[in-house]
């Protein structure tokens, strides 16, 4: 059994080309309903947990997670399906009775249990950002159209009012072509100081070595790792541009159709090989669209204090800004999109202009409300999951799009690795015009 789980890791590390199976392996379960295998379900993954299962033609099957705590919670909730610790004797044992799997682990683990899942043809919804490394969101996206199967990432407000909306308006033009997009978010999910030293016990409810899977080896600390704190570590999570990013990102990359970048930087503190810098500033450079002008800049700011004041931002009547957000800035006016669940402001020349919804309205481009509670929204991104698996629905964040956008992501925290430096990205070799930034592309995989 190790040297099989040892051949599932290395397949999955050597991202090695993949045959391309038969349309009928992709057919509805034959009983018309969806059995669900999670991986990873304390925190956010319980919350994914809930949501998936909610739906009516859900069966869930098994539940896997490293601590032993969050699994007994979960399993008495779901007393019928099976538990387990490590994913991939998960798979080894019910391959067959399952159809759909759900990744809600720290970042690095995304990739290694995604791809594992989508080599036995599972259907694969996993929570954002999709991967840690820039190779593994490239390798997910082949093999996802490859094995043409159904995948979702999860930015569930991708499917909210708000967003959607606010991409009907930019896409109807109405502040015209956009030349940038300024983006920000105040949390810190960054670790400026020295790397902890020492060792602590190990929880007896936590696998420490399942928990670290393909990452280096390292001592367990408490309260630095697990639960809470891995998204501020350079080798789990992607910092707060990984984590907020994405969500704010998603709107105005999907509205003006980008691709990835031509040019990254960031302005930040050095590197200090551990955690990710507190504040950062990374301006990208994109390619025109037909929503854009011929290029577009967009500008991400993170950390205590963002976004610094800018005549770009400044709103009508002195208003403050929301929190956390994004504003398009296009030739003929400014649209403001509140990161989340408040509707987008368009504002022309200083000023506030009402949003006349009527045409798209009758057209059908708008069949819903607004709801302002995020629980009657929450659980549509997963339900149109779970539909798209049964062939009623199609996914609006297949891994044909979230791939790339998280890749855009992944660009800016590497370009965290050279402060004050502008990289050049080169979308069709994957890889950079200054050769010392392509180590970060990818990391080797510890045999675990």
């Amino acid at each position: 059994m190790k040297n099989q789980r040892r051949n599932f890791i290395k397949s999955t590390a050597a991202l090695a080309s993949l045959s391309v199976l038969p349309t009928s392996i992709w057919a509805l379960p034959k009983n018309k309903r969806l059995r669900t295998a999670h991986i990873g379900v304390g925190g956010m993954g319980a919350a994914d947990l809930n949501d998936i299962a909610s739906h009516k033609s859900v069966d869930v099957t098994a539940l896997c997670d490293v601590d032993s705590k969050a699994l007994s919670k979960a399993s008495k909730l779901h007393p019928n399906a099976k538990v387990y610790k490590d994913y991939r004797i998960m798979f080894e044992e019910l391959a067959d009775s399952i159809d759909a799997v759900i990744v809600s682990t720290p970042d690095h683990t995304h990739a290694p249990a995604s791809i594992m899942a989508m080599e036995l043809n599972k259907s694969v919804y996993c929570q954002k950002p999709l991967t840690h490394h820039v190779s593994e969101a490239r390798a997910m996206r082949k093999l996802a159209k490859e094995r043409n199967l159904i995948t979702q990432m999860g930015i569930q407000v991708h499917s909210f009012y708000d967003y959607k909306l606010a991409t009907i308006l930019i896409q109807s033009g109405i502040i015209g072509k956009v030349s940038r997009v300024r983006a920000w978010s105040p949390k810190n999910w960054g670790y400026d100081g020295d790397k902890p030293s020492g060792e602590d016990n190990i929880p007896a409810n936590l696998d420490w070595n399942l928990w670290l899977g393909t990452a280096p080896e390292r001592p367990y600390k408490d309260k630095i790792y697990h639960p809470g704190n891995w998204r501020k570590i350079v080798d789990y999570g992607c910092g707060t541009l990984g984590d907020m990013g994405v969500h704010i990102f998603d709107t105005p990359y999907n509205a003006l159709e980008l691709d990835v970048p031509l040019t990254i930087k960031n302005n930040c503190r050095k590197p200090n090989e551990f955690g990710f810098p507190e504040k950062n500033i990374v301006t990208y450079e994109f390619p025109g669209t037909k929503y854009t002008t011929e290029k577009l800049e967009w500008i991400w700011q993170d950390g205590s204090g963002a976004p610094k004041n800018h005549k770009d931002l400044k709103l009508p009547n002195k208003d403050k800004l929301p929190l956390q957000g994004a504003m398009f800035i296009g030739e003929k006016g400014r649209l403001l999109l509140p990161h989340f669940m408040e509707l987008p402001k368009h504002i022309v020349d200083g000023e506030y202009v009402d949003l006349d919804l009527s045409e798209f309205e009758s057209s059908g481009q708008i069949t819903d409300q607004p709801v302002r509670d995020y629980g009657g929204e929450s659980y549509l991104h997963y339900h149109q999951f779970v539909d798209a698996c049964l062939g009623k629905d199609t996914c609006t964040a297949p891994f044909s799009y979230s791939a790339r956008l998280t890749e855009t992501i992944l660009l800016g925290v590497i370009a965290g690795r050279f402060p004050g430096k502008t990289l050049h990205w080169d979308n069709n070799l994957a890889k950079f015009k200054e050769e010392e930034a392509n180590q970060f592309l990818d990391s080797p995989y510890r045999e675990f």
